[in-house]
């Protein structure tokens, strides 16, 4: 395999949805009421990506000299681990990435103000403690609630919030819709590493309640992003919007389908389901929003 696609493949692209839905259902949302603006929407897609991308790394590099990886994972090969990547060249592709990604994240500030400097700050130190540091939110039963707030609540909301200047409690909840659902990628890769990370301290909520709890989890998350969808249709973006509830159906069938699955190939199919939920609620949704906009003018 050549360089490029070592590192192509380390960037992990198919979790990219999970970067790019938030910012387009907040600017879908800024469109139908009337604030889009593509400037710094486009600022927010690139800072969301490069983060991403930048955790993905970091995963790679932290994981990989911790020895969580190994040869027993189920999951797709990770690069340091697999000798493919030397640590300290991951090291510095992360650090690299992550500092491009905050001076993009500079651009916002003429468009939200000077406190978004603290997000931005946030964001990228959350990227590297997600794994690193001296409490690594990951192995402590926290990486859930850093998926749902910076996937969702912050990323849905800070991207509203650069284009029309205001927030709002129907924000936010869009917010937690979209952030349950990227999550339950999370909830796949550790309902399937739940052996590997138990026997490296990894202390994920599955490790803590077991698998019965995360198949219970990946249900209640789905269930309430679809809530989301039915709370937009109730008060007044239009009736388009429910076609969202398609995605939020085949979730519930992933989940059912779970606790089934086995080696690498099932696993494998039912992180690429969760992904596709996820690009799928974003896209759906995103469009009802700009129908319901569409029609009522």
């Amino acid at each position: 395999m050549s360089s490029s696609n070592i590192w192509f493949e380390a960037m992990r692209p198919k979790t990219l949805p999970a970067a790019v839905v938030p910012v387009m259902l907040a600017s879908s949302l800024a469109y139908a009421d009337g604030a889009f603006d593509w400037r710094s929407a486009a600022i927010c897609l690139i800072f969301a990506l490069l983060i991403q991308v930048g955790t993905n790394f970091a995963n790679d590099y932290l994981d990989g000299v911790k020895g969580t990886d190994t040869e027993a994972r189920l999951g797709p090969r990770r690069a340091v681990a697999a000798g493919l990547i030397a640590p300290r060249t991951m090291r510095r592709a992360t650090i690299l990435v992550l500092v491009v990604g905050f001076c993009v994240g500079l651009c916002l500030i003429p468009f939200g103000g000077w406190w978004l400097l603290v997000v931005g700050v946030t964001s990228v130190a959350c990227a590297w403690l997600y794994t690193g540091g001296p409490y690594p939110l990951a192995y402590n039963g926290l990486g859930d609630v850093f998926v749902v707030l910076f996937f969702g609540l912050v990323a849905v909301g800070c991207t509203y919030f650069v284009q029309t200047g205001t927030i709002s409690a129907v924000v936010l909840l869009l917010g937690l819709g979209c952030g349950l659902l990227v999550n339950n990628i999370l909830v796949v890769n550790n309902y399937r590493d739940l052996d590997e990370d138990r026997a490296a301290r990894k202390r994920t909520l599955v490790v803590f309640f077991g698998r019965r709890c995360a198949q219970i989890q990946y249900y209640v998350s789905a269930v309430l992003a679809g809530a989301v969808v039915l709370m937009f249709c109730a008060i007044g973006y239009g009736p388009f919007v429910l076609v969202a509830l398609l995605p939020v159906l085949y979730a519930v069938l992933l989940g059912v389908r779970l606790p089934m699955a086995e080696g690498p190939l099932d696993f494998l199919e039912a992180l690429k389901g969760s992904v596709k939920v996820v690009a799928a609620y974003g896209m759906l949704f995103a469009g009802g929003l700009l129908l319901g906009t569409a029609f009522a003018g």
